[in-house]
């Protein structure tokens, strides 16, 4: 049984290229893998607040240490990794928004990137505790960003996630990227990431 986190971060829900790949993805993935269990998360149609100076003093606490306020403020924060290392895999779907990733996700983020559970700290510096788990990410992009094109420089989202999900320990991260949407590459850019996905499905 293979476990997978699916999340979708766009607000736009069924107007969204991103969600509709994703979607796309898991319904050819699990006509290739019948023994799948599939756990959603969405936070672009449920966004998780922003962390507080609370959340932030419960992150630093040991938990044997926590006040009841600090206990209240930390709990969404555990149910959101406890949910986030039950899984072997995921796949997650997201516009580029300035570049880089919605404020939803990144919000998400600072929720599971912890000491204690999803990173530690020891003589050789800092070691990631989520290992031995694949990611793939989905994303649309309204202008191309592929290497050799004039924004190819510009784009901090796949860089980004890759250094932050590495940094808890999931190195093996894969990108299918929807170019160019809002240009007359569109309808290519869409058929490549299918293409894409086609080829992906079946062995990832």
């Amino acid at each position: 049984m293979v476990r997978i986190l699916q999340i979708d971060t766009s607000p736009r829900y069924e107007y969204s290229h991103s969600r509709t790949l994703a979607q796309e993805f898991m319904e050819k993935w699990s006509s290739h893998h019948s023994e799948t269990q599939i756990f959603h998360r969405d936070l672009g149609l449920n966004p998780v607040p922003y962390i507080d100076a609370t959340w932030v003093k419960a992150k630093f606490t040991v938990s044997d240490q926590y006040t009841p306020e600090l206990a209240a403020a930390i709990k969404l924060s555990d149910t959101l990794i406890d949910e986030f290392l039950a899984a072997d895999r995921y796949v997650l779907s997201t516009p580029m928004y300035n570049f880089s990733i919605p404020a939803v996700l990144k919000s998400y983020i600072d929720y599971i990137v912890r000491p204690r559970r999803t990173f530690t700290i020891d003589d050789n510096g800092f070691k990631g505790l989520v290992n031995h788990k694949k990611m793939l990410v989905i994303t649309a992009r309204g202008s191309d960003f592929r290497p050799g094109s004039a924004f190819a420089s510009q784009d901090f989202q796949e860089p980004f996630l890759r250094t932050v999900f590495n940094f808890i320990g999931i190195t093996d991260i894969q990108f299918i990227h929807a170019n160019a949407l809002n240009s007359d590459l569109r309808e290519q850019s869409l058929a490549e990431a299918r293409t894409a996905i086609q080829d992906l499905a079946p062995f990832w």
